[in-house]
């Protein structure tokens, strides 16, 4: 299922790059802003909430605020701080984008095959984060940012394989196609 990769795939690296990149750009926000200033930026995903305090953020960590602002709840109970302000995303999104970085750090070095056994792993990555959401979702416990990082972690790195593997059978698929 997994075997050494020769040489890095570019667009593997490339994505992986920029995604590591931004992952580094929420834990290094909080920490080059003033402490304590940014806190209590729960909203609603699909809007900008905190779009006053985001403008008052210095380049670059105002993007990173604005991303998450715009992807996340952020509330500030799930959510981890640094330097006495809230990380840009909560515990779970901040694990799943930690997720993503890794698996594609594996794919680097490792070549996966897509077959049903990959397919079964990233299907059963899914439980995890359906079960604490779900059940939080409607009333039966709060989840913790221990199971919200844990949950976004085990989906986030089959996640990050998974774009690895898709970039490596689409080039499959192109180089076929072309000869």
């Amino acid at each position: 299922m997994m075997e050494k990769r020769g040489k890095a795939s570019k667009i593997i690296f490339t994505l992986f790059l920029m995604i590591f990149l931004f992952t580094l750009l929420q834990f290094l926000s909080p920490v080059f802003l003033p402490s304590n200033t940014y806190t209590e930026l729960d909203g609603m995903v699909g809007v900008i909430n905190n779009e006053v305090e985001i403008e008052n953020m210095s380049f670059p960590w105002n993007i990173g605020y604005l991303i998450g602002d715009t992807l996340c709840h952020q509330k500030q109970e799930r959510s981890f701080v640094i330097n006495g302000n809230q990380m840009p995303f909560c515990s779970r999104c901040t694990a799943i984008w930690l997720g993503l970085t890794t698996g594609l750090a594996v794919m680097l070095f490792y070549h996966v095959k897509l077959n049903s056994i990959f397919m079964v792993i990233l299907i059963l990555s899914l439980f995890p984060i359906g079960i604490d959401g779900g059940g939080q979702l409607i009333g039966l416990w709060e989840s913790t940012n221990i199971s919200r990082t844990l949950t976004g972690l085990i989906i986030g790195v089959p996640v990050g394989i998974a774009l690895g593997v898709i970039i490596d059978e689409g080039k499959v698929l192109f180089k076929s196609k072309t000869n």
